[in-house]
């Protein structure tokens, strides 16, 4: 699979997800753009298929269902890399749901 991962996301949580392209907001060379043109800018290179963020307000903000990519929201309690880190599990196991146009939350893992 191909991941993005949001510039308020830790780097770190790439090499928690091994097996997989996975490259930063700012990697992509899209480092501060507004949501809206980032899920475009997404879209139109055709170079990803999961975009993970934390911005719990990008699904309602933004039309997602015909994007040709997955959102996946993550809801932890700041974006410190000990908070995001214990997510890399569950996105590795789901990664073959996640389905475009689709987003999904993934709560705080136990």
């Amino acid at each position: 699979m191909r991941i993005l991962l949001d510039e308020c996301l830790p780097k770190d949580l790439a090499h928690e997800l091994p097996g997989h392209v996975v490259k930063t907001v700012p990697q992509a060379g899209w480092a501060g753009s507004a949501n809206g043109k980032l899920l475009r800018l997404i879209a139109t290179s055709g170079k990803f298929d999961i975009f993970v963020t934390m911005d719990k307000n990008l699904p309602h903000q933004n039309k997602t269902t015909e994007l040709p990519f997955a959102i996946v929201v993550l809801r932890a309690e700041s974006n410190r890399v000990a908070r995001v880190l214990p997510f890399a599990p569950e996105i590795l196991r789901r990664l073959a749901e996640f389905r475009p146009g689709h987003v999904y939350i993934l709560a705080r893992p136990d």
